[in-house]
């Protein structure tokens, strides 16, 4: 059964706000909130995305448009939002994208299907649960993806990084509202359950992010 905490931080992710998503969460927050550019994230993309590409919680699609590296990339796309679903799977129609409708703290059931890399940008903080709840997710990833396949995103942190007035005013409105579920998440724990699981991996914090890469 979906957590109702689970929903809420999906749900609000409707028609009108993906329409101003790109200009205004990439273009205004990231940036100058979180201080964390999506020029940035977007390398992260270019050094990762493979010929296979799982992307789960996709937002509208920006990162994978504009990835040269994915131009020629078969891509499934994973969210628990329709809405998200339709809007992402109409800006990458080029690619002809399967999508699922699933929530990624349960089976994703994708069948045979495998990947080179999978993209999970700007998701943990949405998702109920401390890290080590939320590492789940990678296992719920890990049964699809090939050998030497590559895992990586980015996610707000609340604490252990630095905030600014505005980020911490940001980060408890979100919170409150249940948007973001992140208020005990630490570049410490995620970095623990990503050595529990990967052969390879790193993370690097830019202003209130951690951007995490991992291999099996």
């Amino acid at each position: 059964m979906m957590r109702a905490d689970a929903w809420s931080g999906a749900a609000v992710y409707s028609r009108a706000v993906l329409s101003g998503y790109d200009m205004g969460v990439l273009g205004v927050v990231c940036r100058l909130v979180w201080r964390c550019p999506p020029e940035v994230m977007l390398a992260q993309y270019e050094r990762n995305v493979g010929p296979r590409h799982l992307e789960l919680g996709p937002g509208t699609g920006y990162f994978l448009d504009n990835c040269e590296q994915a131009a020629g990339s078969r891509i499934s796309l994973v969210d628990l939002n329709p809405t998200v679903l339709a809007t992402a799977s109409r800006r990458l129609a080029r690619h002809k994208p399967d999508t699922h409708l699933r929530n990624v703290l349960e089976p994703l059931n994708l069948g045979d299907a495998r990947f080179d890399s999978a993209g999970l940008n700007l998701l943990l903080h949405c998702v109920p649960g401390a890290i080590s709840e939320k590492a789940v997710i990678f296992d719920r990833v890990l049964p699809y993806l090939g050998e030497g396949a590559r895992v990586f995103g980015s996610t707000v942190l609340a604490r252990g990084v630095r905030h600014t007035p505005s980020s911490t005013l940001a980060a408890r409105l979100l919170n409150a509202r249940n948007v973001f579920h992140n208020v005990d998440d630490t570049a410490a724990d995620l970095e623990a359950e990503l050595g529990r699981r990967f052969a390879f991996h790193r993370i690097a914090v830019q202003g209130s992010v951690a951007l995490f890469e991992a291999r099996i």
